[in-house]
Parts: structure tokens; C-alpha cells; sequence
């Protein structure tokens, strides 16, 4: 009997069935990030991680590429939708010239309070299978989770800002077309700006006014060049986790519901943190500058000064824009 070739069959079996299975051990998801590994964002990421991983039983590996390793934050949303990485993370803005819709949020004041802005941005909202939906249709981009990164508010120097009058004849740094037509409606005049540009521009006082989340107040020490900071808290800054549709397609149903059930759990983890820690860094900041709270009066007076963004919008945007407009203000 040959007992070379008697045990050489099954050992091929065997290699063969190792080679099988560190093939699906092997599928590696990339991840590109424009952030820090340790920012919000990327920590977010990092908890999406564990759980993927651990759940899948090392079947699925993520690589997170941070600080724009791979690709700047503008050509995220090509990269993911087009395939040439899996997944990543992108200011939801960058999706405008494929869905305009997205910029809703925003639109100042539309979402009453933080209860109406988290009931509209969760998960299986009537607003997020909407614009999801819409993503991926129009860039390839699947939408995992959207990543919560703070609310709006407003820096100067010399006189506060507490009411529309105040921005008369003032430049105003933006990050989005919608909010430029609000600044437009306080009376100010928007400059479209990035964020990395803003502690320069303000301390060469190249705009007059900033506009911001706190948190990027703390971590930029945007409180070395302006002394007042204004809770007007009127939008939302919203960052969105996406994968390339295909790819998504491509998993077995098994890692797909691993992906959906922990893109669920970390969205919720990030939106809780981001509130807490918003408040916390209102806090610090009052220790460093001077923060205006509006009283309700104040408030009101924005509202009535950009209740029109919110019909432009609808108007202007799309039939989807006013259909999401409607929804919401229902």
C-alpha cells in the first residue's frame, strides 16, 4: 500500500478546507477617515470595530486609515460609492450635488429642540430612509449609520450676538450652501469656508463671524481669537458612516446583519456622547470666553428672520427636499 499517497488526500482536504476558511477570515473592510483615530468620529469607528469583528469571529476585518491616509474628505464619497475603498466616513454636506435633500439639516430651527432632531435622524425615521435611500441610489454609497458631531453656533468679537440686527453688514465664515442662505437672512454676508482655515480667518479678522460646533471651539482653541460665543444651536453638523453598496451586497446575509445590528449600536453611543460631551464643552468654554445663552424672546426673533430658508429650501432643492420639509414640519 502507498501510505504516502493514503495520507497525502486527506491532507490536501484539509489544506484545502484552511484555505477556504482563512479565505472568509480574510475579508477586510478599508475605512478612510478625515479625522483622528481619537476624534468621535474615529473612536466611533473603533467601537464599530470590536463589534464587528468579535461577532463575525475574525470573519470580517477592519482597517481604519485616519487623518485622510487615503482620501481627503471631498472625494470620500466618489472612493465609497465608486469602490475603490469600502467604506469611510464623510460630512453628510458632501452629498449635496447628488442629493441636495441632505442639506435639511441645515435648514435653522426646522428640528424644534434636540427630542425632534433625534426623532428625525434615527435609525428607520420616515426622514432617514428617505435620504438614505436616495444616496445610494444616486452615488452607490449604502448609508451604515449617521455619527452626530454637535450643533450650530456662533463666534465674534466685540459686541455679542444676540439677535438678527447684530449680524447687519457682517461676514460670516459657512460650511454649506444652505447655511450661507441663512446667514443671508440674519442679514450678514456668508463666506464659505473649511474648518482648518477658521483659526487664522478669525484671528486676521477676515470674517467677523464664526460659525462652528462647540466642540470644534475647544479643540481648535478657537477661544484664543474670539471672545464671544453665541448658543443659537438653530442647525445640526452631521457626519454619515457609508459603505460601497456592492461591496454591502457582496456579504452573506450573516455579516450583513452583524454590520446593520452594530452600525445601530454605535450611532446611538455617538449621538448620546455628543450631547453630553456638547454640554460639557459649554461648560469649559464659559471658563475661556463669553457664552450667550438666548433667552426665548431672542430666539424667537431667529426664527422669524429665517423662517423662509426653511420654504426656499423646499422650493429650490427638489421635490424630495419639500416632501422632507413637509414631513418634518408635520
Amino acid at each position: 500500500m502507498n501510505f504516502r499517497k493514503f495520507f497525502w488526500v486527506p491532507a490536501v482536504a484539509a489544506a484545502i478546507t484552511l484555505t477556504s476558511t482563512l479565505a472568509v477570515a480574510e475579508t477586510t473592510i478599508r475605512v478612510t477617515l478625515q479625522l483622528p483615530a481619537k476624534h468621535s468620529i474615529g473612536a466611533n469607528w473603533m467601537a464599530f470595530k470590536k463589534i464587528v469583528e468579535t461577532e463575525s469571529k475574525g470573519e470580517l476585518k477592519l482597517q481604519i486609515f485616519a487623518a485622510a491616509q487615503l482620501y481627503k474628505d471631498k472625494e470620500t464619497p466618489q472612493a465609497v460609492g465608486s469602490g475603490a475603498v469600502e467604506a469611510g466616513s464623510v460630512f453628510l454636506g458632501r452629498f449635496a450635488g447628488s442629493v441636495p435633500a441632505v442639506e435639511v439639516i441645515n435648514v435653522p430651527f426646522l428640528f424644534t429642540d434636540e427630542k425632534a432632531l433625534r426623532a428625525n435622524v434615527a435609525s428607520g425615521s420616515a426622514m432617514r430612509q428617505a435620504l438614505d435611500a436616495a444616496m445610494l441610489k444616486e452615488t452607490g454609497a449604502r448609508v451604515l449609520w449617521w455619527q452626530a458631531f454637535g450643533r450650530n453656533i456662533y463666534l465674534n468679537n466685540g459686541k455679542p450676538i444676540r439677535t438678527p440686527a447684530d449680524f447687519k453688514g457682517k461676514k460670516v465664515r459657512t460650511y454649506g450652501k444652505i447655511l450661507g442662505w441663512t446667514v443671508e437672512a440674519l442679514g450678514g454676508a456668508p463666506t464659505l469656508m473649511s474648518g482648518s482655515k477658521q483659526f487664522l480667518a478669525y484671528q486676521q479678522g477676515a470674517v467677523d463671524v464664526g460659525m462652528t460646533g462647540a466642540s470644534s471651539v475647544k479643540t481648535r482653541k478657537l477661544y484664543e481669537v474670539m471672545k464671544n460665543m453665541t448658543l443659537s444651536f438653530d442647525s445640526a453638523i452631521e457626519f454619515v458612516a457609508i459603505m460601497n453598496g456592492k461591496f454591502f451586497d457582496s456579504l452573506s446575509k450573516k455579516h450583513q446583519d452583524i454590520i446593520v445590528k452594530a452600525a445601530r449600536t454605535v450611532e446611538q453611543q455617538l449621538r448620546d456622547h455628543i450631547y453630553t460631551q456638547e454640554s460639557e464643552d459649554v461648560k469649559l468654554l464659559r471658563t475661556k470666553m463669553n457664552v450667550i445663552d438666548l433667552t426665548d424672546a431672542e430666539r424667537e426673533q431667529w426664527r422669524s428672520a429665517t423662517k423662509g430658508v426653511g420654504d426656499k429650501f423646499a422650493k429650490e432643492r427638489g421635490p424630495l427636499a419639500a416632501k422632507i420639509i413637509e414631513m418634518v414640519r408635520k
